[in-house]
């Protein structure tokens, strides 16, 4: 049976406008970092996008090099998107990236005009697509000229292959520069990309500023700190956690230190009637210069206990102290 979207799928959801611009985001979003790639299985993969458009994400972000393999999250996905939500792209925010390693020789990587505008390319036909609505720089090059990587993002959006452009790790610095080149040459920055948990809070430290000045928005990845800030971890490292796979979250990070943080969060989490995932995110939204918050999914129900943060996104001051001394 053909699938067909939840009629109450809006409901439910909240929409943030994005910094200056005219694009509302859902307050949670969907990456397809992992989970989506050809070692996955396709029903899965369909399963967790419908859960998710069912309830009101319509924020779907990817990146040329997601898999594994690389390049497999944008194939799969667009094949999803093919056969399940035709009809339904106008109700969809597509973003991708380039900026990492995707292909050998000296024009697969990094910021060039070159690579973005032929990943971009690529990206396109993979995902069967004729335009993303954002398309970031994926990482900071310090070899080409930010100039050239700007006019680059520019010359894309002058080409109709994409909407809206963002950047992604960028410190303030460099995002304010990127900023200022992106607004003179007439097409904005939308949105940057940062890592932002509990557990990393480096974008306090100016970045959160840079973008309230210029208007431009902001989706947090890795709101969990890769699972740390989950029930996973309580009683410490389980068999089949990510830890244990060695992927970006290392044993050597699961410190009995941070587990006792982690216990303490969680009594905290409890006491709001909350999963501590659920506190997690709701946490980033306190502040307004959050649009929205970058989930990501191995079944449909962690998109679903995901969303339900949304019935307690109110922090009292003495939360947010009792948050502050633990994290300490």
């Amino acid at each position: 049976m053909a699938y067909q979207p939840s009629s109450s799928r809006y409901e439910k959801m909240i929409y943030n406008r994005c910094g200056n611009s005219g694009l509302l985001l859902p307050a949670l979003s969907l990456g397809l970092w992992q989970n989506f790639g050809d070692v996955d299985t396709i029903a899965n993969c369909k399963n967790i996008l419908h859960t998710a458009f069912d309830n009101g994400i319509t924020h779907f972000d990817l990146a040329n090099n997601y898999g594994p393999p690389p390049g497999s999250a944008e194939t799969n996905f667009g094949k999803i998107l093919k056969e399940d939500f035709e009809g339904y792209r106008d109700e969809l925010i597509v973003s991708s990236k380039a900026g990492y390693t995707m292909w050998d020789g000296p024009y697969g990587d990094w910021g060039s005009k070159k690579y973005l505008v032929a990943s971009l390319n690529q990206s396109l036909k993979r995902m069967q697509l004729e335009y993303v609505d954002i398309f970031y720089h994926h990482r900071p090059d310090p070899n080409t000229p930010l100039e050239e990587t700007m006019q680059a993002l520019d010359l894309i959006v002058r080409h109709g292959k994409a909407l809206y452009v963002g950047i992604s790790n960028y410190p303030a610095e460099k995002a304010r520069e990127a900023f200022r080149l992106l607004k003179q040459l007439g097409t904005p920055c939308l949105i940057h990309q940062p890592r932002y948990s509990m557990f990393d809070r480096w974008v306090e430290g100016g970045l959160l500023d840079a973008l309230e000045e210029y208007g431009v928005g902001c989706i947090p990845f890795s709101p969990l700190a890769q699972g740390l800030l989950t029930n996973k971890y309580l009683n410490g490292i389980p068999e089949d956690s990510r830890a244990t796979r060695n992927l970006f979250l290392k044993e050597a990070d699961v410190t009995p230190e941070k587990i006792q943080k982690v216990r303490q969060l969680n009594e905290l989490a409890v006491a709001r009637n909350q999963t501590l995932a659920q506190m997690a995110l709701a946490w980033l939204m306190k502040d307004k210069r959050i649009t929205t918050v970058l989930i990501g999914a191995s079944k449909p129900e962690q998109v679903l206990n995901s969303i339900a943060c949304l019935e307690n996104l109110h922090f009292s001051t003495e939360e947010l102290n009792k948050i502050n001394s633990i994290l300490g």
